[in-house]
């Protein structure tokens, strides 16, 4: 059992699982310890799902719930909570915990200490903005506006006079500081159903030079006075935060500290060797075995030559949760304190083998301290390997041995100490033996120890005059990631330069880690700095480490690559070290990490609402304080039901085979399987949803790798998964299709097709200066919400009644699909959802065969039933964001002018068209983006493959449809010779223009936004500054694109733009509302709980939701399209509306009085307290036949400027700089929106960056299943200066919507591919200056590898396979 599973099994149910592999950190918790090598005590953030609750005796948990409530929450989780730092939550507690550590090991850490903490922890949905700047309110510098810090505390600063715009370092602001606590003493929280009130009104004592009064002239807005109430806001909250005091933490117990010593007394448990034995049969592990001295454990070795030792279990939690492997008698040795031990000689360092990564780096420092940066070479390119070794969570627990007797062939120190020369101690009983480290790896995770030794100690020597050692390593993410390539460069040289020694070793680029012999005895004898000598040893290299083509893992080209530029960089950082000037020692300064360690910073920008009590205003999310307290219950935190049952999922081998036969007795003989359920089973009709064309479960063909055949009832989610496995099922394989251009090529096509015409495209192609034709592709995108599938199923017990409890964004088509296939009206199955921990349209039509799987179980058993999925499961089984392929023919001027397009649009599917045909035609209505294409000839397909079918997600279309477009605008001009920036705007739309869908542009504020934030951003100035910067720097390479968006508000289906509310007015004066959206994040529920207070003319926290369900808002429309604040926020208000006019006879006759008061006369007057609104979007509809009537309600749009610098030899990059403009008409909450714009921008920069989702060529299974393989951005990799401001004071008169509001969830995400094209802009700048003249296609996304490979510098060359080397062979993974 697992330290999660323990948790989780008593109710501490704010530990969320998240992934189960140690990547996301949604289950990190402190763990406290007493150090007897340090004496001292250690607090560190622990991820609960790979920490084996036996390693916990004798230490102190602390989880979320353990710091504070919801009524009274903890500094940490009030700073997060308030300023807006928790959107779904499910991810929260996790951020909570990292942070709450850091402080408790340093109460006053730095911004970087901060940002760094959360290198394990993963966001979907805020973008971290937020939650880097609620923690960096505990770092020691007073950044934050109208505070400082003063002896650990946090004080507000009150103004001299009233007034203050909130914006950095404003006068109002710059005065004594006061305490802001009540009286007593006792903290103020902020009451999170308020708005801020501003600390400071009016004008300061500087008059016309304050702030405040100055116009707005790099805005365009004459007449706009600087106002920020985003900054003003942020300071009004943090002005009522409760002061943090470190000396009202809880204290470890005293108990603990004499039981680590050994010290306990005779009443008391006593520390001592442990010997375990499990009588669960299925268990992972049967026995567990904890010594405590060296002697025990050689012992215990000795008589268990097969047992596994355990120290983090992060290796071993990995291969139980992903390959289902089982140890069954396991060693724990971290509580030996003869592996702990470090000395020093004059000759080196020896480190214990089992102290921790996080302790290797802090006596790493201590001992570059002591002795200086010359002889710790070897030490410090350790430690800065260290720093990129999975997360700190981790590195608080693995242990270097660990990194060593894996003998991975990426592991990250290996390489460092192959090339130091380290020497290893293995002990037995028969004694001990010393061997180099060179002599102990011998393949493929083999080593030379033998079963009854044990690692003890390794011993790095110190460095000598004249030599360089350097550690480098290449990964998809840099940080909480698996190396691609990792190595550890070592060169000595003599008074002459001569080489005297080198050592040149390497990880990912052979089954172990090796070291280049060929390339060290190029080197040794040369001079290091000769231009010759270098040449020689890159060529030895290469062509020592050769790679097939067909390579595990892929990338087989690109990881040669990666063993070359590492050493040229180690050439030029070396001979700069050593004092040799050459050509490449005075570019060493390029070869850095770069901008890796710059803090990131970032300002939010809109105006103060003066025309509203409540709605607009920057309200934090209602839920904030329950989800950082761990008080927020998600599906899966619901405590079980008496005799409920679990259900595992039998998953199928074979991406496309006809199904022979499934054979479940193996399974059905387990001990808790209470039943297995196929096909046949299913009592109602087995096809669902709109096209009917998919299978619940399926009944003679399996259509993808991953897809659920046949479901395993049991008591534990345990034995349902492990009966899952041993359900046998016989094949017929069948032929398969995996990618776009495969299904092209063998004409595999849904029958659909969607064609649109406007124009004559022939006749504006010949009156065209060029006609160009290229093609554009973007890839899948994993949905990634933190909180996986579930639905818990609970039978009534009378007339075949059922409740679901559903994380779902459909509850509408989740009631009526469960109906379906019980065979039962509708009417007996109610739907319920709370909140999702996440869902970006994943939890659309996806979510619904999980929770008809539930309900499949509950009809058969009576019982109750629960399914939730492992992060793996989810990742097969689910679909994810369509990937397209466009082909294109574009007629243009020399100007850059676009006369004609004719355009072939494809799409990959999946198995079943789900949302295909509606996602392919947003993506053709937005394939004109912002620009006027005056004939076009839009013509789309889907595709159908053997993968899962792809669905619904955050743009539905959209933004594939604006990233084919942009990036043939890119090429375009590539090949005119323009900036495509130019291209841009002599093609933007001005108001009034019509689309090539004859809809007439009204509101249109892109050209506004543009010159605007062109102007405010300095897009100019830093144009010049990139050019400069690049023509200075030879291997970095800066670049800067800025994009438009327009995104299409409203369904395309019809009858699904209507929404409907229920509200009550108790006779307390208390409100309910009731909608058909569902909140996973987006604020929803904050959103029309502002509505209702709005409209009924109360306090928000008069009002109440409580959830979404079919009972009390039927026939709902999805969550999503961004339009569910418009047309559920109008229910909502028609419904306030109606009580508003039945209550006004009462409110007249009782002016003044309380309004409980009010609701009670009118409920004794038997007037009806209880109204229901309805609302359906006017004039929308579409027919693209005849290419008429209202595609779009209206449009929400948008500006970004991103600037991003990038690494030419290794593909990394950093984005410097993103500044964004939105239009969301006047917002009904400012603060949100915000958030949704930084959330959005965030997932679209992964889609275009760092996330590819990948199948094995050979086998078709998703290759990338969890967070180890599939990379969404983390806190590092968000833009280090991000700004985002709300387009004001447009004119919003033609708006039919709530209040004027628009939505605001999706469009901002297409922005986030500002990054794909502001590093296409810097890879041009490389191949400019390398002479590359050959047009540059750029996929998405645009990966490490792809940046890498788009420089077509010598070294890539170097590392292309030849044609004949290449036949018959493809790579190992691919996109599809």
């Amino acid at each position: 059992m697992t330290l999660l599973q323990y948790l989780r099994s008593t109710r501490l149910t704010g530990t969320k699982l998240g992934c189960g592999e140690g990547g996301c950190g949604a289950c990190t918790v402190m763990v406290s310890r007493y150090d007897t090598d340090e004496s001292r005590i250690i607090h560190a953030s622990v991820i609960a799902c790979l920490c084996p609750l036996v390693t916990i005796d004798g230490k102190h948990v602390i989880t979320v719930e353990g710091l504070g409530t919801s009524a009274k929450p903890h500094p940490v989780q009030e700073r997060i909570a308030l300023l807006h730092g928790s959107q779904c939550g499910f991810c929260t507690p996790g951020f909570v915990m990292s942070l709450y550590t850091l402080l408790r090991n340093n109460p006053s850490p730095t911004e970087h200490e901060i940002e760094e903490c959360f290198d394990g922890n993963l966001c979907r949905c805020t973008g971290y903005r937020p939650i880097l700047d609620a923690a960096k309110t505990f770092a020691d510098i007073a950044w934050r506006q109208g505070t400082v810090a003063a002896d650990g505390s946090i004080y507000v600063s009150e103004p001299k006079a009233k007034g203050g715009c909130g914006i950095d370092g404003c006068c109002r602001l710059q005065t004594s500081p006061e305490a802001v606590v009540a009286d007593g003493g006792s903290a103020i929280v902020h009451d999170p159903t308020k708005a801020p009130t501003s600390i400071a009104n009016g004008d300061c004592d500087k008059g016309s030079g304050c702030c405040k009064v100055q116009k707005r002239h790099d805005s365009g807005l004459a007449e706009c006075k600087v106002v920020n109430q985003a900054e003003t806001d942020k300071a009004a909250v943090i002005a009522r935060f409760q002061r943090y005091d470190p000396t009202q933490e809880l204290i470890f117990p005293p108990f603990l500290i004499r039981y680590a010593k050994g010290a306990t007394n005779d009443s008391e448990p006593q520390l001592r060797p442990l010997d375990i034995t499990s009588t669960d049969a299925q268990s992972w592990c049967q026995r567990y075995i904890r010594p405590l001295t060296l002697s025990e454990l050689l012992a215990a070795l000795e008589k268990h030559p097969d047992a596994k030792l355990v120290a983090g279990n992060s290796r071993l939690g990995m291969q139980i949760k992903l390959k289902r492997s089982k140890f069954p008698t396991q060693i724990y040795v971290n509580d030996i304190p003869e592996l702990r031990q470090i000395s020093e000689t004059s000759d080196g360092v020896t480190f214990g083998a089992n102290i921790t990564l996080a302790r290797f780096e802090r006596v790493l420092d201590a001992f570059a301290a002591k002795h200086g940066a010359q002889r710790t070479q070897s030490l410090a390119a350790l430690r800065e390997n260290l720093r990129y070794i999975a997360n700190s969570q981790i590195r608080n627990v693995a242990t270097i041995a660990g990194n060593i007797v894996t003998a991975s062939p990426i592991s990250d120190l290996n390489p460092v100490f192959l090339a130091a020369g380290a020497t290893l101690t293995l002990a037995s009983t028969s004694g001990e033996r010393h061997v180099p480290i060179s002599e102990f790896i011998l393949g493929y995770q083999r080593t030379a120890m033998r079963p009854d030794e044990v690692l003890v100690s390794v011993s790095v020597p110190f460095n000598n005059e004249g030599e360089v050692v350097r550690a480098f390593k290449q990964a998809k993410r840099k940080i909480n990631d698996i190396a691609i390539v990792t190595c550890g460069l070592r060169v000595q040289v003599d008074e002459s330069q001569c080489v005297v020694d080198a050592a040149f070793a390497y990880g990912g680029v052979a089954p172990t880690t090796v070291l280049a012999h060929a390339a060290a005895r190029a080197a040794i004898g040369g001079t290091w700095g000769d231009r010759a000598a270098l040449d020689r040893v890159l060529g030895a290299c290469q062509q020592e480490l050769q790679l097939d083509y067909a390579v595990p893992g892929g990338m087989a080209e690109y990881r040669m690559a990666l063993t070359t530029s590492f050493l040229f960089k180690f050439w030029a950082i070396s001979c700069d070290a050593l004092g040799i000037t050459c050509a490449e020692s005075m570019l060493a300064h390029e070869l850095g990490d770069g901008d890796e360690h710059v803090v990131s910073k970032a300002r939010q920008e809109y105006a103060p609402v003066e025309d509203r009590v409540i709605v607009g205003k920057g309200v934090a999310h209602l839920a904030a304080l329950k989800q950082v307290t761990g008080e927020a219950r998600y599906v899966d935190d619901m405590p079980e039901l008496a005799g409920e049952l679990h259900v595992g999922l039998v998953l199928s081998t074979r991406v496309h085979a006809r199904i022979l036969g499934i054979d479940a007795e193996k399974a059905l003989a387990l001990p808790g399987v209470v039943q297995v359920l196929t096909a046949r089973d299913v009592p109602g009709e087995n096809h669902w949803n709109l096209f009917k064309d998919e299978e619940i479960l399926p009944s003679d063909t399996t259509h993808y790798h991953g897809q659920p055949l046949a479901l395993v009832l049991a008591t534990t989610r345990k034995i349902a998964q492990e009966a899952a496995r041993l359900v046998s099922v016989d094949y017929e394989d069948l032929p398969t299709v995996l990618s776009i251009r495969d299904a092209i090529s063998q004409s595999s096509f849904f029958s659909e097709t969607r064609q649109h015409i406007n124009g004559d495209v022939d006749t504006a192609l010949a009156a065209a200066d060029f006609v160009l034709e290229g093609e554009s592709y973007c890839g899948v995108q994993e949905h990634f919400y933190m909180e996986t599938m579930c639905a818990v199923a609970v039978p009534k017990g009378e007339d075949g009644e059922l409740e679901v409890i559903a994380s779902t964004q459909n509850l509408t088509e989740t009631q009526m699909t469960i109906a379906q296939v019980l065979g039962v009206p509708a009417s007996r199955v109610v739907c319920r959802v709370k909140r999702l921990g996440g869902g970006f349209g994943g939890k659309d039509p996806r979510s619904v065969p999980i929770s008809a799987f539930a309900a499949l179980g509950a009809h058969h058993t009576g019982r109750s039933v629960r399914i939730t999925l492992d992060r793996d499961e989810d990742m097969q089984t689910s679909g994810q964001r369509h990937p397209f392929l466009g082909k294109w023919t574009v007629g243009v001027t020399k100007e850059g002018r676009i006369l004609g397009l004719r355009a072939r649009i494809y799409s990959n599917g999946g198995f079943s068209r789900d949302m295909s045909i509606a996602v392919l035609e947003r993506a053709i209505t937005h394939f004109d983006n912002c620009y006027r294409m005056c004939a076009t000839d839009f013509l789309g397909r889907v595709c159908r493959t053997n993968t899962q079918s792809k669905t619904a997600f955050r743009g539905f279309g959209s933004c594939q449809g604006m990233f084919l477009s942009e990036s043939m605008l890119c090429e375009v001009a590539d090949r005119l010779g323009l900036r495509v920036e130019a291209v841009r705007e002599i093609n933007m739309y001005q108001p009034g223009d019509l689309t090539p869908f004859n809809q007439k542009l009204v509101g249109w504020n892109v050209p506004r936004m543009w010159t605007q934030l062109r102007a405010k951003a300095k897009y100019d100035e830093r144009r010049q500054a990139v050019d400069e910067f690049n023509r200075q720097s030879i291997h970095r390479k800066r670049g800067l694109a800025m994009l438009p968006t327009k995104f299409s508000i409203s369904f395309d289906i019809t009858f699904l733009n209507q929404g409907m509310a229920l509200v009550h007015v108790y006779m307390d004066g208390s409100v309910l509302v009731t909608h058909g959206g569902t909140e996973m994040g987006q604020g929803l529920h904050t959103k029309m709980a502002m509505v209702a207070a709005e409209t009924l003319e109360l306090p928000l926290e008069s009002i109440f939701i409580s959830e979404t369900a079919t009972n009390t808002t039927a026939n709902t429309s999805p969550t999503g399209a961004s339009v569910s604040s418009d047309l559920n926020g109008y229910a909502v208000y028609n419904a306030c509306k109606e009580l508003v006019d039945r209550l006004r006879p009462y409110r007249q006759r009782m002016a003044g009085e309380p309004f409980a008061k009010i609701a009670m006369a009118a409920y004794l007057d038997r007037c009806n307290l209880t109204a229901t609104g309805h609302y359906c979007t006017p004039d929308i509809g579409f027919d693209w036949d005849k290419n008429e009537g209202l595609l779009s309600f209206y449009h929400t749009q948008g500006v970004a400027i991103a600037e991003v610098e990038l690494d030419t030899l290794t593909g990394s990059h950093s984005t410097l700089r993103v500044d964004i403009i939105m239009d969301v008409g006047r917002s009904l909450n400012k603060a949100i929106d915000i958030g949704q714009i930084e959330g959005a921008f965030a997932q679209g920069q992964g889609w275009t960056t760092s996330e590819e989702f990948l199948h094995s060529s050979s086998t078709g299974q998703t290759f990338t299943t969890g967070p180890s393989s599939y990379k969404i951005p983390s806190a590092m990799d968000i833009p280090r200066d991000f700004r985002v401001e709300l387009l004001e004071d447009a004119d919003t008169s033609a708006l039919k919507t709530i209040f004027s509001s628009k939505g605001v969830g999706e469009p901002p995400l297409f922005l986030g591919a500002s990054v794909f094209f502001a590093l296409r802009d810097a890879v041009l700048a490389k191949r400019r200056q390398l002479g590359v003249t050959a047009p540059l296609h750029m996929e998405s996304p645009a990966t490490p590898e792809t940046l890498r490979m788009a420089c077509e510098d010598q070294l890539t060359l170097m590392a292309q396979i030849p044609q004949d080397l290449r036949e018959g062979k493809v790579p190992s993974v691919t996109r599809i």
